[in-house]
């Protein structure tokens, strides 16, 4: 039978989703995991059915990236995170139809990208999301050659230091959520003026100092992709582990930057 998981992973020790030549992958991860349950044997390369919702890039984490297989009905996410990377943790699945694709019956995905912005003003950030929502071609904001017309959603959301930016479209060419990012941060704390917006979703090409660079990776994640008939049912005891996990990760975390903000309080010399 074909079943979809939900997977949430911490991005940074992972060159990404998609499996790349000797460098540590999600996909790796996830095939590793299938491979020690027998779900998949030794010398195959992925799973029967296999598709997952899209790649993130490396450092970008994921609440909710979805990825599909033909396998046993035993095969539960609790299973999975048995053998599963501990920075990877499946919390979700559902049964599925056999044509179930986890990347072209996507109707929609969606990302966060927490900004620290804490001189920005928060209605000049709006106005140039509310200028780059709506069907545009965002050939100036992605590396890709081809795909570059959609239909985005954006908005902004203060949260204290941070502006919470939550970008969602049928999907996104590469590094196009970053690099709206950078453009927002731009025009939020006027290194850039609102008509770039204009500009940059132009037909004219923005090379050199024009061109738009790409935000840092780590801010990001994947926090939903939509499916039509597809019911997810979660995982109780997995999905409190994963929680757990990211909670963990968060008080570490915070406890870093208290011992950064110690390190910086007083370099004077004594």
């Amino acid at each position: 039978m074909r079943r979809a998981f939900r997977l949430a992973y911490d991005g940074r020790p992972f060159y990404g989703f998609q499996r790349q030549p000797a460098v540590p992958t999600v996909e790796d991860a996830f095939f590793d995991a299938l491979r020690a349950l027998d779900v998949l044997d030794a010398g195959d390369e992925r799973p029967p059915g296999y598709a997952a919702a899209g790649r993130t890039d490396r450092g970008v984490s994921a609440r909710a990236q979805t990825v599909a297989l033909d396998c046993p009905d035993w095969l539960t996410p609790r299973a999975l995170n048995a053998e599963l990377h501990d920075a990877v943790w499946a919390w979700a699945h559902a049964a599925v139809p056999a044509d179930f694709h986890a990347t072209h019956h996507a109707r929609y995905r969606e990302y966060v990208y927490h900004l620290y912005a804490p001189d920005a003003d928060a209605e000049r950030a709006r106005a140039a999301a509310r200028t780059l929502s709506g069907a545009h071609d965002f050939h100036n904001l992605t590396s890709d050659a081809t795909g570059t017309e959609r239909d985005l959603s954006l908005t902004v959301d203060p949260d204290g230091d941070f502006l919470a930016l939550r970008a969602r479209a049928g999907g996104f060419p590469r590094g196009l959520v970053r690099r709206l990012a950078a453009l927002v941060h731009a025009v939020a704390t006027g290194a850039t003026p609102l008509s770039k917006v204009e500009r940059v979703l132009g037909a004219d090409e923005l090379d050199g100092p024009e061109g738009v660079p790409e935000a840092a990776p780590e801010p990001l994640a994947l926090v939903d992709v939509g499916y039509g008939d597809a019911s997810f049912e979660t995982d109780e005891r997995a999905a409190a582990d994963t929680r757990a996990f990211f909670a963990d990760e968060r008080a570490r975390h915070r406890a870093l930057a208290r011992v950064a903000d110690t390190v910086a309080a007083d370099l004077s010399e004594r």
